[in-house]
């Protein structure tokens, strides 16, 4: 492999090739990695020290151009910057932070998440149980952002799905499949539009009918005595939206295709509840579904020995962060048990994900069901993996229920 045969910014790499060999010979050959592209180009860091250390200095490293390449058409600033959690520098990102978590996010909070999950994954289960198998990233997956958006949210099912839908457009707009005869730029645009539109009406209701979910809470909020911009509520609601609905289900994806190729450390937590919570991790740190984040340079800066310039792209990818060998003992190695493991998936610092809680509290739900029934899977048809190079994710996936 050669710099020339890797495009970090091709979705084909993600959705028919191997990310993970590429991910290895950056680390190994070339860590700070200037990626071209049509319009110009970007950094890309592969090394866990060089990833923590962005995440841990927004005044070199800042998020107010927006976290995801391409997400604002190639403007020069986002349109969320300053309103958005993930598009703000500190301080106001800390007043953000602390407006969303009570909104959403605080223990009382998480009780109607954990409710709204559980009922959502066992009935999808019981579902899948009953007919033998089924599309394992549509019928068992999505029920988990599904069941989010009824605890947090307090949105019906055939309203979470249209969200979910929406998101997953938004996501995927480089993917045929959620095109629906238009272009890729056309279906990030209409996306993006249809999920405001969709907050717009909903913050309407809320307003006229307010109740304890995230849009009423969020509607109600003051930073420094002043109530949330309408852009503000909108902003956030698509964050906490795009964020739930267009991870957590990949990982439980992912972790079904784990499983199925390391039958024996699935048979090993089968055999061992107990390891449960170590194996939860290592499906973050394997999967990392989130792959990276973008920032941008606040000021010249060397790292490795190769400059960068004041206002360019800089791309943090965690999942090469979870594969580095100088981190993670045997890193290419699956380990329910592996401890410590002080992945990525997440972030760190001020930018750790507001929403780690409730992915969190997601596999521990369906991860236990699964050990509870005593559930193992084989696939029963091609893994259908999604266009993108921001989310490593998985669009079909059917399986069978083994005996």
């Amino acid at each position: 492999m050669t710099t020339a045969q890797i495009d970090l910014g091709s979705t084909e790499l993600f959705a028919e090739g191997d990310p993970y060999e590429a991910y290895r010979w950056l680390r190994h050959n070339a860590p700070v990695y200037w990626n071209p592209t049509p319009d110009g180009g970007f950094w890309a860091l592969s090394k866990y020290e060089d990833i923590s250390e962005a995440y841990l200095r927004p005044e070199l490293y800042s998020s107010a151009k927006g976290t995801m390449l391409g997400g604002s058409y190639r403007s020069e600033s986002d349109s969320a910057s300053g309103q958005m959690l993930i598009a703000t520098d500190p301080p106001r990102h800390q007043q953000l932070r602390k407006q969303v978590h009570n909104a959403g996010f605080a223990p009382a909070k998480m009780d109607h998440a954990r409710a709204g999950v559980r009922a959502c994954v066992n009935a999808a289960l019981d579902k899948m149980i009953r007919d033998g198998g089924g599309d394992f990233a549509t019928d068992i997956s999505m029920a988990l952002p599904t069941g989010v958006l009824a605890g947090t949210m307090a949105l019906p099912p055939e309203h979470a799905a249209r969200l979910q839908r929406l998101t997953r457009t938004m996501i995927g707009f480089r993917d045929l499949e959620y095109q629906d005869g238009l272009s890729a730029t056309e279906t990030l645009i209409r996306s993006q539009l249809d999920v405001f539109e969709f907050f717009f009406d909903l913050v309407e209701q809320r307003r006229e009918r307010p109740g304890d979910d995230l849009v009423s809470n969020l509607i109600a909020s003051e930073i420094n005595g002043e109530p949330m911009s309408e852009a503000e509520i909108l902003y956030n609601c698509m964050n906490v939206a795009v964020g739930g609905n267009e991870t957590t289900a990949h990982t439980a994806s992912w972790s079904v295709v784990t499983f199925v190729d390391h039958p024996e450390q699935y048979e090993r937590l089968l055999a061992d509840p107990g390891l449960l919570g170590t194996a939860m991790e290592e499906i973050f740190r394997w999967t990392a579904t989130n792959t990276y984040v973008q920032r941008h340079a606040t000021r010249p800066l060397v790292i490795r020995g190769r400059r960068i310039e004041e206002g360019d792209a800089i791309t943090l990818w965690n999942s090469s962060a979870n594969r580095d060998e100088d981190v993670f003992p045997e890193a290419d190695v699956f380990d329910v048990a592996r401890t410590p493991n002080k992945h990525l998936t997440f972030g760190v610092g001020r930018h750790h994900c507001i929403g780690a809680v409730i992915a969190r509290l997601e596999m521990e739900i369906l991860l236990g069901e699964m050990v509870r029934r005593q559930l193992r899977f084989r696939l029963a048809g091609p893994v259908e993996r999604l266009h993108s190079n921001f989310a490593y994710g998985i669009r079909h996936l059917p399986v069978e229920i083994v005996s």
